[in-house]
């Protein structure tokens, strides 16, 4: 099993962070994705749990099934078809509260379908996750 986390703590209240990072359509703003999209909405919330979402770039798309939806606080997923060859993959989004903004822990947990390539995937989503909260960082410093 591989193992992500990413840490980064970012402007705004939790409330304001949850109202941005949720909003699934909007990723390709700020994630480094160049398509985003919602494909089911969620009930009662359209981006809450059992929202699928989909990140694509490049013609390689994955679909997303959001699990848990705790506003402002927390959100789980899981990777439901395409993107990298992983299976077992749950992935953790937490919101807290800091002096400064809110510091966001963003992890995920995975098999590779490949042996030998779960290594090389976890640095790959480790630099994206960096990325992606960067963008993210810039997104929300902005406002509205």
């Amino acid at each position: 099993m591989q193992s992500v986390e990413v840490i980064r703590t970012v402007p705004g209240t939790p409330r304001q962070v949850w109202a941005l990072y949720t909003d699934h359509a909007r990723w390709s703003a700020w994630a480094g994705v160049r398509h985003a999209s919602l494909e089911v909405e969620g009930k009662p919330d359209p981006n809450g749990a059992g929202a699928v979402r989909c990140l694509g770039s490049y013609g390689l798309n994955a679909f997303e099934e959001i699990l848990e939806f705790q506003p402002p606080r927390r959100l789980t997923y899981r990777l439901i078809k395409g993107g990298l060859p992983m299976k077992n993959h749950l992935g953790e989004v937490l919101f807290e509260p800091t002096a400064n903004g809110t510091r966001i822990v963003w992890r995920c947990r995975f098999d590779s379908r490949i042996p030998g390539l779960g290594g090389p995937m976890r640095l790959f989503i480790t630099r994206f996750f960096r990325d992606a909260l960067e963008g993210f960082a810039r997104h929300a410093a902005a406002g509205p």
